[in-house]
């Protein structure tokens, strides 16, 4: 049953509906009280983080000439190694899972950390698992190698 979750729900959609989660959240948890310049300071090294991130990654994908499309693994034409993905294999889902660790900062609010981690549970289960099995039956060694010399998140 839990495999019909795999590669279903392309991961932005994830991210808004697990931000959303955490705002609705925030109305009712208490409050942390962060000093403005952890709030902000951090909260917005961490929006620039992952919008760096997640641009690119995609700049990398288009260059590649590759899909971005997560939920389209078939269409998978290349297999992107250099620039931001030679740090992370996963560049685009560690902007997002920044973007949200921001949100639980901006909204002063540490128990919204748990948003951040549910974001990359089911990112580590459904969607990075699948796209995993497909990059190593098309790519097959080449990947295998990247795999050992690049970790999955950071």
């Amino acid at each position: 049953m839990l495999e019909w979750f795999e590669n279903r729900i392309p991961p932005p959609l994830v991210m808004l509906a697990t931000a959303l989660v955490m705002w609705g959240a925030s109305r009712y948890l208490p409050a942390t009280d962060l000093p403005s310049i952890v709030r902000f300071g951090l909260g917005g090294v961490l929006v620039g983080t992952g919008l760096y991130l997640d641009g690119r990654g995609i700049l990398a994908f288009r260059k590649a000439k590759t899909t971005v499309n997560p939920i389209a693994l078939d269409k998978a034409s290349a297999l992107v190694t250099t620039g931001v993905y030679g740090i992370t294999r996963n560049p685009m889902y560690v902007g997002l899972a920044s973007l949200l660790t921001a949100l639980a900062f901006l909204l002063s609010d540490l128990w919204l950390l748990f948003g951040p981690l549910a974001f990359v549970l089911y990112i580590n289960l459904f969607q990075i698992g699948p796209e995993e099995r497909m990059m190593q039956a098309k790519f097959g060694q080449a990947f295998t190698a990247y795999k050992a010399r690049v970790k999955r998140w950071i």
